[in-house]
């Protein structure tokens, strides 16, 4: 399985002109792996032109032997990272599938958490070896992987920083963890994975007992303290790439909550956004956290949780129109464009209806100048990449995310692929319509509706193949130049072959 996943990514970033050995012929399309074997293709079903067809036997080894035969000398690192990634990924899909049938009889008591859980469950919709976290061994991932729902114990570091009083009761004192009180110090939580890294930090006092007991989240560094209160802590490690490490900078915290006040003052009805703003950070990776407390109203299911659950169509289609309209309105209205994909959002059920509920926003993109005419304060962010006027980058993160990740990968496969595609084609030129010829509608709708082709990002080459002054990316989740067939025109070309 990871063998086809990882070819169609190569295919459809182009790495090391790969489509230079695609070849078409009476038989069909297929590519010429590097030891000379054929493998037959299909037409792509979303995001790519091709792919490894059904039935095809491919292993991961001839594939690997392709990559390295088409990489670029510079990249061989990068190369031997990826074979690296590609091993946790079997090591944690051999575990999974050892531990399934234990597994899902805890989860069925339908709790938000159990939903988290099985939401790792399925692959990443692009990333080839989403599976793997870089460096875990077997036993960490059972210990700590949210698809293995477990709970565990956090450890707890004094560190020189300011006391805090408002600090929710279940906050340990310094007792509770085994240290005498450190005046002009305050207790930070520390997850298990990365306590070797924060304990050979200078200024650190590691506490000697651990304390509170966590279950992880889909995200694995964010965990659930109580039903609607979670905690996000450094992870020592990576996932989605070797470059995009799990853990926290400095003003990374403060920026997501200026993000959640900004979406605030924009606010719809139907939109719920997790509250954000009690955190900390002591100037090191390692050493930060944030409290998201969850709106205490309804039934919460996580979108990457849909295919886990008998979701009713209408729920469904509430939720796509929902989605699409907001994200319009805040993209042609205001210049915002939110990297809220199916990780970050979830739908609430109440006596009121249903609401998206948005969370963890500091990889959005705002325009200081759209901001401006609408009487907006541009935020004071400190990653000063979340700021851009620059139209087409906002709409990249659009295509990218919204379209793609929260929209196309959550409907296609619940759905007929034509219908999937005609209601989102429709939900897009329904919340498009009413702007008429506002600039930036056109610009929207050109990029989606009327696009020959749309844009994609290069997830693998960014990540982990090649180095960031090779890519020259500046952040390396928003690394574009990979493009696929419009499904949103030509929704025949995602029928599976």
């Amino acid at each position: 399985m990871i063998a086809a996943r990882v070819l169609n990514a190569l295919l459809r970033e182009n790495y090391g002109d790969l489509a230079r050995r695609v070849s078409r012929d009476k038989n069909g399309v297929s590519v010429t792996l590097a030891g000379g074997r054929a493998v037959r293709l299909a037409p792509g079903r979303l995001f790519q032109d091709f792919v490894v067809a059904p039935g095809e036997r491919l292993e991961l080894p001839e594939v690997l032997e392709t990559l390295e035969a088409v990489a670029d000398p510079a990249d061989a690192g990068g190369v031997a990272a990826f074979r690296q990634e590609c091993a946790e990924a079997e090591l944690a899909w051999a575990l999974l599938q050892e531990h399934r049938d234990t597994i899902l009889p805890r989860l069925a008591d339908g709790s938000l958490i159990s939903l988290e859980s099985l939401a790792a469950f399925a692959d990443h919709p692009v990333y080839p070896t989403s599976r793997a976290r870089g460096g875990l061994t077997a036993e960490e991932l059972l210990a700590y992987a949210p698809e293995f729902a477990p709970s565990f114990e956090l450890r707890w570091a004094a560190v020189r920083a300011p006391e805090r009083h408002d600090l929710p009761a279940w906050w340990p004192q310094f007792g509770q963890v085994g240290l005498a009180p450190m005046p002009g110090h305050a207790l930070f939580p520390v997850h298990p994975l990365s306590l070797a890294r924060v304990a050979a930090l200078d200024g650190v006092t590691m506490a000697p007992l651990p304390h509170l007991r966590v279950r992880p989240t889909l995200s694995m560094r964010t965990v659930e303290v109580e039903p609607r209160t979670h905690l996000k802590l450094p992870l020592a490690t990576s996932t989605l790439g070797r470059r995009n490490r799990r853990s926290i900078k400095p003003g990374t915290l403060d920026d997501g909550a200026r993000a959640q006040r900004l979406l605030e003052q924009v606010a719809d009805p139907r939109v719920l956004v997790a509250d954000e703003q009690t955190y900390g950070h002591a100037g090191h990776e390692y050493l930060a956290w944030m409290i998201r407390k969850l709106p205490d109203l309804g039934e919460i299911v996580p979108v990457a949780a849909f295919h886990a659950i008998d979701l009713p169509v209408e729920e469904l289609l509430s939720y796509l129109e929902i989605l699409i309209r907001w994200n319009v309105r805040l993209f042609v209205e205001y210049g915002v464009a939110l990297e809220a994909h199916q990780q970050n959002l979830a739908i609430v059920r109440s006596t009121d209806g249903l609401r998206l509920l948005v969370k963890d926003n500091d990889g959005l993109l705002a325009s200081p100048s759209r901001l401006a005419a609408r009487g907006i304060e541009p935020p004071a962010f400190s990653d000063e990449r979340m700021l851009t006027d620059d139209p087409h980058a906002l709409a990249d993160v659009f295509v990218t995310i919204t379209l793609h990740l929260a929209a196309a990968a959550v409907l296609v496969g619940r759905l007929p692929d034509d219908s999937a595609t005609g209601l989102l084609r429709q939900a897009l030129d329904d919340a498009l319509r009413p702007y008429g010829n506002d600039p930036m509608a056109r610009i929207l709708r050109a990029r989606t509706l009327e696009a020959a082709r749309l844009t994609g990002k290069s997830m693998v080459i960014a990540g982990t193949l090649v180095a960031k002054e090779r890519t020259g990316a500046r952040d390396v989740n928003k690394f574009y130049g990979t493009s696929g067939p419009n499904y949103l025109r030509a929704p025949s070309m995602l029928r599976s072959a």
